[in-house]
């Protein structure tokens, strides 16, 4: 394997992920960011983000002198590779189209003050369409001739190192034979199929896949809230639908919709790139309109059970949109804490990792499951953490309040073991059924 000199511009969860990644392969990989805090953290060994196994590959590649950390502060030129990465924010803007602005200046910048010539990796969600126009706009005029690829990222928070190892396909776009070859080479470790394109096509394959994948999600709660009117089971449909080799049993897991900070984006970045070309996709708007719903389910059920909330002690078990990360971007437990506040009722909440988020007025975080539960009249799983999944719900039972109510936000919980443990037990596509199985 020949060594390339590789810069990757934003240490965020993207770009760090790939400069550890490249660094373990045996590249030379310099990461920059611009927050100073961020890249100091990162040259004493500490990570910015949770990530499993991300800290040993961090502290074994920044040994090994095959990755460093710098902030421009010096300029550019120095810093820059063979082969740049692009993995700045590319935030969702308020009518939902993705904001390119430090995608922009990036490439500008990088583009205006390069003394060598290199390649550009565009690892940065950006709309179909971004690319050629970054190109004519900043590459052209280089002083220096600069390659174009769009090589989209398909990382799982909590599974990003195994995924970048074993992921189902590297898709890389270009108008450049030569650029393709360069950042192909990056990749033979990787045992997976290289789908190799025009640049407008791999920047769409990222939006499409999690519209996709969204749209799983979408179409399984639907078929939930179809469960809890007909008298069906979900776990048992999700099986039975799943099981079809051209469904797959992935993504059909029914709960209270998806969050993070890719599947809310990408679907609204989407729809809003289909109105601005003239086409309304329905489907993509449906799939937005029932996630939105579905974080409603938990303070429906317990004002229906309840009545009025007001006074209501309430515990929140998860504010992180999935376990194994400390992400709190778009999770649902913001939305259902801030209803149960708007209520009247009395939250607190408790997760392992997410101790940095800010909570709506009326909700505190607590250190412990424990704290939480004590004494709450409800329970709203939200998170599926193995703690919570594994929890001594006869404990909890004594611990809580009249009535004694658990939502499982993820179908995740035993629903005959925790209505034998003494509580009043609530899910998606469950209810009402779950009494005739046993599972």
């Amino acid at each position: 394997m020949e060594t390339a000199r590789i810069t990757v511009i934003g240490a965020g969860y993207v770009g760090l992920v790939t400069g550890v990644c490249l660094a373990n392969s045996g590249h030379d990989v310099t990461c920059v960011d611009v927050d100073a805090a961020k890249i100091e953290m990162l040259s004493s060994g500490s990570s910015p983000i949770y990530e499993p196994g991300i800290v040993e590959l961090l502290a074994k590649t920044s040994a090994s002198g095959r990755l460093r950390f710098a902030t421009p502060q010096d300029g550019w030129a120095p810093l820059l590779g063979d082969i740049v990465f692009v993995a700045v924010g590319t935030p969702m803007a308020e009518s939902g189209a993705a904001d390119l602005t430090a995608v922009r200046e990036v490439v500008q910048t990088v583009a205006a003050t390069t003394d060598h010539p290199f390649t550009l990796v565009m690892k940065s969600t950006v709309p179909p369409g971004t690319g050629r126009d970054l190109v004519s706009r900043f590459l052209d005029d280089s002083p220096h001739p600069i390659g174009y690829v769009s090589n989209p990222e398909f990382l799982r928070e909590g599974r990003a190192l195994e995924d970048w190892y074993h992921t189902d396909r590297v898709v890389l776009g270009s108008d450049d034979p030569s650029a393709l070859d360069a950042v192909e080479a990056l990749y033979e470790e990787v045992d997976a199929t290289v789908l190799r394109t025009d640049i407008a096509s791999a920047e769409t394959i990222k939006y499409a896949s999690n519209a996709f994948l969204a749209t799983k999600i979408s179409f399984i709660n639907e078929i939930a809230n179809v469960c809890d009117a007909a008298g069906a089971r979900i776990d048992d449909v999700s099986v039975g639908v799943g099981l079809d080799s051209r469904i797959g049993p992935q993504f059909l897991n029914a709960g209270i919709g998806y969050g993070g900070s890719c599947f809310p984006k990408d679907v609204r970045a989407l729809d809003f790139i289909s109105s601005e070309s003239g086409y309304s996709f329905e489907l993509v708007k449906a799939v937005i309109e029932v996630n939105a719903r579905q974080r409603t389910l938990p303070v429906d059920a317990l004002r229906r059970t309840l009545g009025d909330l007001s006074g209501a002690r309430i515990a929140v078990l998860g504010l992180t949109f999935k376990p194994d990360t400390d992400d709190v971007r778009e999770s649902p437990a913001i939305d259902i804490i801030a209803s149960l506040v708007a209520e009247g009722a009395s939250v607190l909440a408790y997760d392992p990792l997410a101790s940095h988020v800010i909570l709506p007025e009326g909700a505190s975080r607590v250190d412990d499951a424990w704290t939480a539960l004590t004494g709450a009249n409800a329970v709203v799983l939200v998170t599926e953490w193995s703690e919570f999944v594994g929890l001594d719900w006869t404990r909890a039972a004594a611990a809580m309040a009249a009535p004694k109510i658990v939502f499982d936000g993820r179908n995740a919980l035993d629903a005959n073991a925790l209505e034998a443990a003494g509580v009043r037990y609530m899910a998606v596509g469950r209810d009402g059924c779950h009494r005739r199985h046993d599972h």
